[in-house]
């Protein structure tokens, strides 16, 4: 897929499929009783002559123009033109731009249109064009993503060109910018994308940490790298990383990704983002029931969404210091896997008794975050698929938030409000950093069972902040996977979401 811009309109023009919006359009009765009769507007289409062909249709007569009922007909020069309602235009705002738009392209698929020229204007009910078709262009793209490597059959690849036409000739350098922008973000969404889709026997740890250290040095420029093997980790006495890696068959990676901004100076607001890199979870000696082990491959999300922010706002030139570590491996059984109530020893000096081997991702996080404060950034994120009890909590739509900075936390979820990202905060109180006091130990990986466990989870890593860092923790462990209420999101696999929020907040930092 392509996407063009087109703002003179003979591409518009020349599309095989035309896609025009229609309003409806609410005008005061005359009849008695003074009801409110609605009636289309389509004020907006700039072609007079597709105007006049639409109102001379049969069917245009009982056209409502309410939100996706579309009508289709055959322009005079034989192109084929779809007219899609959105209903009220106040109450159409960029997520329903994004959700028409994949629904759109989607019912083009087996039509096989060469081109497909959408009328930008039609569709900017948030009053900013350059943003309209930003929105626009993300729908496409990551409509247009899907994952087929191991189908013996391909599916039959649909090659079309969107051809956005907009109308403001001024913003026009403005609009490009939007556009080049859009496809470095979708395109680092869809190697989130293709990083959980893959299958656990081909990407365990090892693997995972070359196809990163191979997409980071053919792409970003100028990001230093930096590979923790199984000695060198060992060396950083990471002892809560070591014992969910004890299992393996295959070594850890901490992966350990630096980028600066041209003009850094010491005051350059410097981010860390922090990612769990599970790449299968059995839940080792605490093992999952079978029907709870399919999926996860999807453990290591977390590491795969840092990354992908990481690498769109690296593309996008953000003007801040950023530091990605991921930290990798699969937490599996055999003779040398941790066993419940062993203790061991964090990176911080910590001691931890280990009561739930399925409860590895805070164990590998607690190290990871200890590493991370060592480098002194102002701000710390991490995500993780860390707690089912998230989805308990908030469904699969919502990815919780919880930290030890409410400014911090605010600005992550005005981020994610203006992506329209769904994320909500849950709370770290006193009582549940009571809860993981250990009798043996200085801590423990679990609290009481079946109580806060997202909250309790964050609690534990909060242990590992230190030097007064600002740090948020998000659980995506519902959002990481298909969001069947998005149509621009995979019906299956990853859903490449939270990317977005993060390459925001990172690229417009200040």
């Amino acid at each position: 897929m392509q996407i063009k811009l087109d703002v003179v309109g003979d591409l518009f023009l020349a599309s095989e499929l035309k896609i025009l919006t229609a309003f409806q359009k609410n005008q005061a009765s005359k009849t008695k009783g003074g009801k409110a009769e609605t009636s289309v507007s389509i004020e907006h289409w700039s072609d007079k002559g597709l105007k006049e062909e639409f109102f001379n249709l049969k069917n245009s007569k009982n056209y409502k123009a309410a939100k996706d009922e579309t009508i289709s007909f055959t322009g005079a020069t034989g192109e084929t033109v779809w007219v899609v309602g959105l209903g009220d235009k106040s109450k159409f705002d960029a997520e329903d731009i994004r959700k028409v738009i994949a629904k759109i392209l989607k019912g083009t698929r087996s039509s096989k249109f060469e081109t497909i020229g959408i009328d930008v204007p039609g569709f900017n009910t948030i009053r900013d064009e350059a943003r309209t078709t930003q929105v626009i262009a993300e729908a496409a793209y990551m409509t247009g993503y899907s994952f087929d490597k191991y189908k013996s059959k391909k599916s039959e690849p649909y090659h079309y060109t969107v051809i956005l036409a907009h109308t403001e000739k001024k913003n026009g350098i403005k609009i490009e910018k939007a556009l080049v922008s859009t496809k470095n973000i979708c395109e680092s969404i869809n190697v989130m994308k293709d990083f959980v889709n893959e299958v656990p026997n081909i990407l365990h740890s090892e693997e995972y940490a070359k196809r990163i250290d191979a997409d980071v040095k053919k792409n970003l420029k100028g990001v230093k790298i930096k590979i923790l093997n199984k000695a060198q980790i060992q060396k950083e006495k990471m002892g809560m990383f070591l014992s969910v890696n004890s299992g393996s068959a295959y070594e850890p990676r901490l992966v350990h990704l630096t980028y600066e901004p041209t003009k850094s100076t010491a005051k350059t607001k410097h981010v860390a983002l922090v990612g769990k890199g599970i790449t299968f979870d059995t839940g080792g000696y605490s093992l999952k029931p079978g029907a709870s082990m399919m999926g996860m491959k999807n453990d290591m999300g977390g590491s795969a969404t840092v990354y992908g922010a990481f690498r769109a706002a690296v593309l996008e030139k953000a003007p801040i210091k950023i530091t990605c570590i991921l930290v990798i491996t699969d937490n599996a059984v055999n003779e040398h896997a941790t066993m419940p109530d062993s203790v061991v020893t964090a990176r911080n000096g910590k001691t931890v008794e280990i009561l739930n081997t399925d409860a590895e991702g805070r164990l590998v996080l607690g190290d990871a975050l200890d590493y991370a404060c060592d480098l002194n950034p102002h701000f710390i994120i991490d995500a993780a698929t860390l707690t089912g009890a998230c989805l308990v909590a908030l469904g699969n739509q919502i990815c919780a938030i919880l930290g030890n900075d409410q400014k911090w936390i605010n600005e992550i979820l005005a981020s994610a409000k203006s992506q329209d990202e769904y994320m909500w905060q849950l709370p770290i109180i006193n009582e549940w950093r009571q809860d993981i006091k250990s009798k043996v130990a200085d801590i423990k990986n679990i609290g009481t069972p079946m109580r806060a466990g997202t909250g309790i989870g964050a609690a534990f890593l909060e242990e590992f902040i230190k030097n007064d860092i600002k740090w948020a923790h998000l659980d995506i462990a519902g959002v990481v996977d298909a969001q069947s209420h998005l149509p621009y999101c995979p019906a299956h696999g990853a859903s490449g979401l939270i990317v977005r929020t993060l390459t925001n907040l990172l690229v417009n930092a200040k």
